[in-house]
């Protein structure tokens, strides 16, 4: 699958570094695709196919330096292949190219619209998908198709990418008790997945509702019982006063 003309002995991933060690320039760097990977790991949850990695440096030739995006997903592979989890993304070792790759801007550009653009059409990255938050003038979340072999910037916002079977978008949100725009996945119909911490909040809602449900039909059920117990009461009562009348309830038939 690979085109490269690559070395006869490679190294592997543990004798390769995780990332190029450089600081990410904004903290959003690390949020927006550890949301991503947080609903991932919600909504895939029972499938084992499948690694969305933060900051995790991706080689493709064994002499040249990683391309290490903010986030990448690649499908098909092994989630967890041991305990001590990945170093780093080998192609040699893989053999998948990531299928999605994001880049987030910083104040600090890091030619992700040319160099970086470039590279990961080269390699065959299925989606290039760019989110900078500081344009005016322009969108800010960027989805590049590689459409035989050169990418084809997608319209909308969210946009569907059916070979993933999710929609990538960006919308206010609050997220780690920040709110602003965020990136997120969506369905089909272009509706938004929710967060951990939005679902927690629905399920504790949910459970409560329940809750008040059960609370309510107990309290029908004694309710009914009252009555029950009431008009039972309320025959002996009769029964009494007809017996003190000298007429006997059993034989009024």
């Amino acid at each position: 699958m690979l085109e490269y003309n690559l070395p006869r002995y490679l190294p592997s991933a543990e004798e390769l570094p995780d990332s190029d060690e450089t600081p990410v320039d904004n903290e959003l760097q690390e949020l927006i695709p550890g949301l991503l990977k947080a609903i991932l790991l919600i909504l895939w949850a029972e499938r084992m196919d499948w690694l969305f990695a933060i900051d995790m440096g991706i080689y493709y030739h064994p002499d040249k330096p990683p391309i290490v995006p903010d986030g990448f997903l690649s499908l098909g592979i092994e989630r967890f292949y041991d305990e001590e989890l990945r170093p780093s993304y080998v192609l040699w070792d893989e053999n998948v190219v990531p299928i999605f790759v994001l880049e987030v801007v910083s104040q600090n550009y890091r030619k992700e619209y040319t160099t970086k653009l470039d590279e990961y059409e080269a390699l065959g990255v299925l989606y290039y998908v760019i989110y900078s938050s500081r344009r005016r003038r322009k969108p800010h979340l960027e989805v590049h198709k590689l459409v035989n072999g050169k990418y084809e910037l997608q319209e909308g916002n969210p946009v569907w990418l059916p070979e993933i079977g999710l929609g990538i978008g960006c919308e206010r949100g609050n997220y780690c008790g920040v709110t602003r725009e965020w990136m997120y996945w969506y369905d089909e119909q272009a509706q938004r997945y929710l967060t951990p911490a939005e679902q927690v909040k629905q399920e504790t809602q949910r459970a409560q509702q329940e809750a008040q449900r059960a609370q309510q039909e107990t309290q029908r059920a004694q309710q009914e019982a009252q009555r029950a117990q009431q008009a039972e009461e309320r025959v002996q009562q009769l029964t009494e006063q007809l017996r003190a009348l000298g007429i006997d309830p059993d034989n009024l038939g």
